[in-house]
C-alpha cells in the first residue's frame, strides 16, 4: 500500500510553551509532521536548509530577527517554502508589510485548531490563506469606498444583484458570509452543512470567480457590487 506523503512543517516561535501547544495540535493530525523547531529568526535559513519543509509557521516578533526579516530571506534563497505568519496583530499594516515579503498566509494566535490545520493544508499546496478577522480588515477600504458610491449607484436607478449568472444561489450566499469575515466553520454553523461542503462550495466559488484565494475573490465581489456592505 502506498504511504501518503507527510507536510513536512518547521515551527519558529520564541515562546516555548506556544510552540509546544501548535505542535501537539499538529501531532493529531497524521498528514502533518513538525520535523524542526527554532525560537529566532535567524535560525530560519538552516532549518529549511536541513530540513527542506514545505510550510514554515512563522511567530512575526522575535528577538535578534522578526517573522518579515526572516521571510524575507526565505522567499529570496528557498523559494519553494511557503511560509505563513504566527502574529497578535490584526492591524492592516502589519499585515500587508507581512504579505509584502512574500508570506502565503497571515494567522493570528487566538486562532482555532481546524483554521491552523487548514491552514497549513492550502497554503502547502500552494494557496493562500488569512485569519478571517485579518481578511474582514483588509476589506474595510474597499466597503467604506462602496458606501461613498451607494448613493450614486441608488440615482442611477441600478439594483443590486447577486451574480447568479456565475455562481449559484448557494455560492452567492457563501460569497456574502466571507465578505463578512466568516470562517468555514461559521459559514458551516450559518448555514447548517458540514465544513467540507463549504470547502467545496468555496472551491468552487474560486473557480468561477478565477481567484487564487478567498481574500481575492471578496475583494472582487466588493468592487462588482456582488455582496452588500453592511
Amino acid at each position: 500500500m502506498k504511504t501518503e506523503k507527510r507536510m513536512r512543517i518547521v515551527l519558529i516561535d520564541d515562546h516555548k510553551l506556544f510552540r509546544e501547544g501548535v505542535k501537539r495540535i499538529l501531532e493529531f493530525e497524521p498528514s502533518f509532521e513538525v520535523v524542526a523547531e527554532g525560537e529566532d529568526g535567524t535560525e530560519a535559513s538552516k532549518l529549511v536548509k536541513e530540513n527542506k519543509p514545505d510550510v514554515v509557521l512563522m511567530d512575526i516578533n522575535m528577538p535578534h530577527m522578526n517573522g518579515v526579516q526572516a521571510t524575507t530571506d526565505l522567499v529570496r534563497f528557498f523559494p519553494d517554502t511557503n511560509v505563513i505568519i504566527l502574529s497578535i496583530h490584526d492591524d492592516e499594516s502589519y499585515v500587508t508589510h507581512a504579505l509584502k515579503t512574500g508570506a502565503q498566509g497571515y494567522l493570528l494566535k487566538e486562532m482555532d485548531s481546524d483554521s491552523l490545520i487548514e491552514a497549513i493544508k492550502v497554503v502547502g499546496e500552494g494557496g493562500s490563506y488569512l485569519h478571517p478577522r485579518v481578511t474582514h480588515n483588509l476589506v474595510q477600504e474597499y466597503r467604506r469606498l462602496a458606501k461613498e458610491n451607494a448613493s450614486s449607484v441608488a440615482d442611477s436607478g441600478v439594483e443590486y444583484r447577486k451574480p447568479l449568472h456565475i455562481l449559484t444561489k448557494r455560492e452567492s450566499q457563501i460569497l456574502q458570509l466571507l465578505a463578512d469575515g466568516k470562517s468555514n466553520r461559521s459559514v458551516a454553523e450559518a448555514l447548517y452543512i458540514s465544513e467540507k461542503t463549504v470547502k467545496n462550495h468555496v472551491s468552487n466559488i474560486l473557480q468561477k470567480m478565477d481567484c487564487n484565494d478567498r481574500t481575492q475573490a471578496v475583494v472582487s465581489a466588493i468592487k462588482k457590487g456582488w455582496v452588500e456592505v453592511l
